[in-house]
């Protein structure tokens, strides 16, 4: 691996400050939170609609929760690789969120809990490692998602999510069959409503009616 993509595996290495810059937080909903050591590891996945609809993929680890924005969505078949592109990292309390962000404010737009469970790393690989080399194998414990993963870095911010083949692969459409909050069981259009939120955007993220 070149020298060049080892050092943006230690530059995505981030605390909180870049997700505290882009938020005012006398607007947002959105927790401020701190850096913290959890025992459990949390895994996310938070479907946003902002300026273009995309699902956020987070994994605790160092205190706070890893980030990348998935354009189209985790695929339960291990031909399809999904871009991954690693974003700022978020607090902890952030994978509780689920609401509105106003208009104006960095990711405006209705944000649903799609995914929540727990995570770990492949045995044998340590996490800063993995990060660096651009190669994360992992068990997901989700409430959707389930068995093994793979986070492999492209260049810079560029990675792909794939799923590998265990009992949990398939070429069923994960985003479309299972479209509702674990949280509320709304889709993003009921969410904006309940949370003031622009309810026509919304549902421009949700599965059309048949």
């Amino acid at each position: 691996m070149s020298r060049g993509a080892a050092g943006a595996g230690t530059r995505r290495l981030m605390s909180l400050d870049e997700y505290v810059r882009k938020r005012d937080f006398t607007r947002t909903k959105e927790p401020r939170g701190r850096e913290r050591a959890r025992p459990s590891a949390l895994y996310v996945i938070q479907k946003h609609r902002a300026s273009h609809l995309h699902y956020d993929f987070r994994l605790e680890a160092e205190g706070v929760l890893r980030s990348w924005s998935v354009p189209k969505g985790p695929s339960l078949d291990p031909a399809v690789k999904r871009l991954a592109m690693a974003v700022e990292d978020h607090p902890v309390e952030y994978g509780s969120f689920e609401g509105t962000i106003p208009e104006g404010e960095y990711g405006g737009g209705t944000v649903m809990l799609w995914d929540t469970g727990t995570w770990e790393l492949e045995p044998g690989l340590a996490w800063r490692d993995a990060l660096r080399t651009g190669r994360l194998r992992f068990t997901l414990h989700g409430r959707k998602l389930r068995g093994v993963w793979n986070l492999t870095r492209m260049r810079d911010r560029q990675w792909l999510l794939i799923k590998s083949r265990d009992q949990h692969a398939s070429q069923d459409d994960v985003t479309l069959t299972k479209p509702r909050s674990v949280k509320s069981r709304r889709l993003l259009a009921g969410i904006a409503r309940a949370h003031g939120g622009d309810v026509a955007k919304a549902a421009t993220g949700d599965p059309a009616r048949r």
